[in-house]
């Protein structure tokens, strides 16, 4: 019997990325608090927060396979938010022209039957061209990324921001390690084909 698989997300780039590896699965938002604890390195707060959204949503399916994940962006050492509004992402741009932007992207995988337990970051990172204040506004004006942090979509019209890209799978990026939660899901008995 094949075992059901659920998302623990409401990440409508997250569902759209699991639907890459053509399994049948549902979504589940998980209810946590997402603030960071005193003292907690990004790694360690994605981590954490991968790992009890799994165990938030395994209450409700006991027997599944459960996906969850977390995202930060990191700009010289400080953590970047989803800008919100078109001001907010004009400065998240201004800020990171011409930079690094590294992003940490969790992946956890519980098998809510057994408690066993997969989960690792995965750092991925963004060489941003050096961008006009023109460029800029014209690029969100017309892709309107403000619920991403960095505030662009490298899967659209963002990818013209950038000088190149460094990680080993670009899914990664978008919000979901594909390469790792295929090997994950392998770790389970679950074939993709």
């Amino acid at each position: 019997m094949d075992r059901q698989i659920v998302l623990a997300s409401s990440s409508p780039f997250r569902r759209e990325l699991l639907q890459k590896l053509g399994l049948a699965f549902v979504c589940e938002a998980p209810d946590i608090d997402e603030s960071a604890q005193d003292q907690e390195t990004a790694e360690q707060l994605v981590d954490r927060l991968a790992i009890e959204k799994a165990r938030a949503v395994a209450g409700k399916y006991p027997h599944a396979l459960i996906i969850a994940s977390d995202q930060v962006a990191l700009l010289d050492g400080n953590i970047l938010g989803k800008p919100g509004d078109h001001q907010a992402a004009v400065r998240q741009l201004q800020q990171a022209s011409g930079k690094r932007l590294l992003f940490l992207t969790s992946l956890a995988l519980l098998n809510a039957d057994s408690g066993k337990l997969q989960h690792q970051v995965v750092p991925f990172a963004v060489y941003f061209r050096s961008l006009s204040d023109d460029e800029i506004d014209a690029y969100l004006r017309k892709e309107q990324p403000y619920n991403c942090a960095g505030a662009f979509k490298s899967e659209g019209l963002g990818i013209s921001l950038f000088e190149r890209l460094e990680g080993d799978d670009p899914n990664t990026l978008v919000g979901l390690p594909l390469i790792r939660l295929t090997n994950m899901l392998a770790n389970e008995g679950v074939r993709l084909y």
